[in-house]
């Protein structure tokens, strides 16, 4: 089974992009990966586009606001992480050298939410949820896999996560994994020529065709193919508003287990 009912403290749940131009990523997104769409009003002219695969939540899209594009901010996905009690873990976000940048604040009922940035300067979210759990579905072709952080200081952004969610980390002398609660739950890259910021993994059924549709739809293909040891092909892409996001062909998916 992928479909999820509840995520356990410390996993990552949702993802959602913030983006320039809206309606070419959505288009991009419906046709790269099968979904179709749930537009749910947000007041003031605004939309919240909650995308689904198998009738199922999987992740959604909405547009920048006026100040956000003046500024030249870049298209981007955002990451969330449910927790048990958001407002418990903004002194903790503090106290480890974490910026609260926005919250906690209920998002109408579906939920509350803390924004954050890491001591390293990545942004994430922290999800309590009321009727909303996020994704309802993942680990399957078309729905999100994996969340990983590009930081030029893994080690501090272990110190800080360890602190605020209790994740646990091997490494393997590059990669470092994170498992919460025993399960894999994403990974951390040491990068020192990069913004930080978290990336969602999607997974796709063959990584060459993906890479070729990426591209017929107006996306960009920012790391090309690659394959691990394990077998498993990637590429980090660019939607058409460029926005970064991975895809990633998985040996085997792992079902999920609540």
């Amino acid at each position: 089974m992928y479909t999820v009912s509840k995520y356990p403290h410390g996993t990552f749940s949702w993802a959602d992009n913030s983006s320039s131009d809206p309606e070419a990523a959505k288009a991009f997104y419906m046709a790269l990966f099968g979904w179709s769409k749930n537009e749910i009003p947000i007041g003031e002219g605004m939309t919240y586009t909650v995308f689904q695969l198998e009738g199922e939540d999987c992740a959604a899209l909405s547009g920048m606001m006026p100040d956000q594009l003046q500024a030249g901010i870049r298209s981007q996905w955002n990451n969330f992480v449910t927790v048990a009690d958001v407002d418990a873990l903004a002194d903790v976000v503090k106290a480890n050298g974490g910026t609260v940048v926005y919250g906690p604040e209920d998002v109408f009922d579906s939920g509350r939410m803390l924004h954050i940035q890491d001591p390293t300067g990545a942004a994430l979210n922290l999800w309590q949820p009321y009727n909303s759990i996020g994704a309802g579905i993942v680990n399957t072709v078309g729905a999100m896999s994996f969340n990983e952080l590009w930081t030029p200081d893994v080690a501090r952004a272990k110190d800080f996560y360890q602190a605020l969610f209790g994740w646990e980390y091997d490494f393997d002398g590059i990669f470092t994994s994170i498992f919460n609660r025993g399960r894999a739950n994403g990974g951390m890259l040491q990068l020192d020529d990069v913004e930080p910021l978290w990336l969602p993994h999607f997974h796709i059924a063959d990584v060459d065709a993906a890479i070729s549709r990426v591209k017929e739809l107006g996306g960009a293909i920012e790391i090309d193919k690659q394959v691990d040891p394990d077998g498993m092909g990637w590429s980090v892409v660019a939607d058409p508003a460029g926005a970064l996001f991975y895809i990633m062909e998985l040996v085997e998916a792992d079902p999920w287990v609540e």
